[in-house]
């Protein structure tokens, strides 16, 4: 079943407070649905160490489950200087600052539109 569009957002929503939640940095959500087949949104956040990292993560799993959402997948989550949580109509993607300077999202994907909720 296809989510409408304020239900996604809703769920970006989620996703943006439960990184906020644990003390995440540089939160930014990217409007790539012009530019993309795979998903409508990114969010993209920082934590400061591999076990901030992963309690992001664990936070945004568990937040998203209580709305309904399971994620397709997760990657990177041991190593956690940068994990991938696919959930389909977003992607959220939580890096260490170094991973996240030098993978450099924002740049790559720059023709999205970052929004804010």
């Amino acid at each position: 079943m296809t989510k409408t569009e304020d239900e996604v957002l809703e769920l970006v929503k989620i996703t943006e407070n439960a990184i906020s939640e644990k003390k995440g940095e540089n939160i930014r959500i990217i409007d790539i649905h012009d530019i993309s087949y795979f998903a409508d949104y990114f969010i993209i956040a920082s934590g400061s160490n591999k076990k901030q990292i992963q309690t992001i993560a664990d936070n945004i799993e568990e937040k998203l489950k209580k709305a309904g959402k399971e994620p397709k997948g997760i990657e990177g989550y041991p190593e956690a200087s940068w994990i991938l949580m696919d959930y389909a109509e977003f992607i959220v993607h939580i890096f260490s600052s170094e991973e996240r300077l030098f993978y450099d999202l924002e740049r790559i994907w720059k023709d999205g539109k970052e929004i804010e909720l």
